[in-house]
C-alpha cells in the first residue's frame, strides 16, 4: 500500500495568524499519528511562517511514525535535518520567498550541489527524496546525485485531472517507470486530494508515498481530522483491494 504522509503546514499557519499555541502543531502531529497516518511531513522556510524550527525539533521526539522534513538545503536548513534526524529529508529548490512549491529541481545544472547534498545527508544515516518533475532526462541526472527517492511534483496531473485524466496522468507513469529501471524509489505530491488520489495512486506503478498537506487539512474543518485521514487511506486501500 502506498504510505500517506500528513503535510501539517497549514495547521501552523493557522496557530501563527493569531499567535498563542492553538491549534496545537505538536498535537496534531501526534493526533495524525494516531489516527493512521504513515508519516509526518514537515517544510519549515526561512521566515518561519508556519512550521518554525523549534517545531521540527519537538515533533521528532513526540512521534514514531515517520518524520519528512522538505526544504531548500541552506545551511540553517542543513544543520536542523542533522539536528533532527528524520527518517527522509525531500530536498526542493524554492525561493526563499516562495508561497508555496511550484517547480522541480533541474537536475542537470544542479547536479554537482545536489550530489554534494546528498552525500552529506547519507554520512549521517538520512534517506534523500529530490522533488522533480517528469522530465526523463532530470530524472536520470537525479539518479546521478545519488538520492535515494524522487517525489513528483504532482500540480499538473491536479490541474489537467478534470479535462482528461489520462493525458493528465500519462507523464506521471513514464516518469514512474523509469525511475523504477533506474532504482529509484518514488513518492508524490502537490494538489493530491480525495478526488484524484485513487485514480493516481492506481495508475502509477511503484508509488511508496504520497505527501498530502493542503487538500486534507482543508478537507479536516469539514469532516474532522480523524475522519478525513481516514478518507485517504481508503483512497489508498482500495487500489490494492484491502
Amino acid at each position: 500500500m502506498t504510505r500517506l504522509s500528513v503535510n501539517i503546514n497549514k495547521i501552523a499557519t493557522l496557530r501563527n495568524a493569531r499567535g498563542g499555541n492553538i491549534p496545537d502543531v505538536l498535537k496534531a502531529a501526534v493526533d495524525c499519528q494516531r489516527f493512521g497516518a504513515h508519516g509526518i511531513t514537515v517544510h519549515p522556510r526561512p521566515d518561519e511562517r508556519h512550521i518554525r524550527y523549534q517545531d521540527v525539533r519537538d515533533i521528532k521526539k513526540i512521534i514514531a511514525t515517520e518524520l519528512n522534513i522538505e526544504g531548500y538545503p541552506s545551511e540553517a536548513f542543513c544543520s536542523l535535518v542533522i539536528s533532527v534526524l528524520p527518517e527522509q529529508v525531500t530536498l526542493v529548490p524554492d525561493p526563499p520567498g516562495a508561497i508555496t512549491s511550484d517547480q522541480g529541481w533541474d537536475t542537470v545544472s544542479e547536479k554537482s550541489f545536489l550530489k554534494e547534498t546528498v552525500a552529506f545527508f547519507h554520512l549521517h544515516g538520512i534517506r534523500t527524496s529530490l522533488f522533480t518533475g517528469t522530465d526523463p532526462v532530470h530524472i536520470e541526472h537525479a539518479k546521478l546525485t545519488g538520492t535515494d527517492r524522487i517525489e513528483l511534483y504532482t500540480e499538473p496531473f491536479a490541474s489537467g485531472y478534470s479535462i482528461n485524466r489520462e493525458e493528465a496522468v500519462a507523464p506521471f507513469v513514464r516518469a514512474a517507470v523509469i525511475a523504477g529501471e533506474l532504482g529509484l524509489g518514488l513518492n508524490a505530491g502537490h494538489d493530491l486530494n480525495l478526488e484524484n488520489l485513487r485514480y493516481f495512486a492506481g495508475k502509477v506503478p511503484g508509488l511508496l508515498e504520497v505527501s498530502i498537506g493542503h487538500a486534507l487539512i482543508s478537507d479536516s474543518l469539514y469532516f474532522g481530522l480523524e475522519n478525513t485521514i481516514q478518507m485517504y487511506l481508503r483512497q489508498l486501500e482500495k487500489i490494492t483491494g484491502n
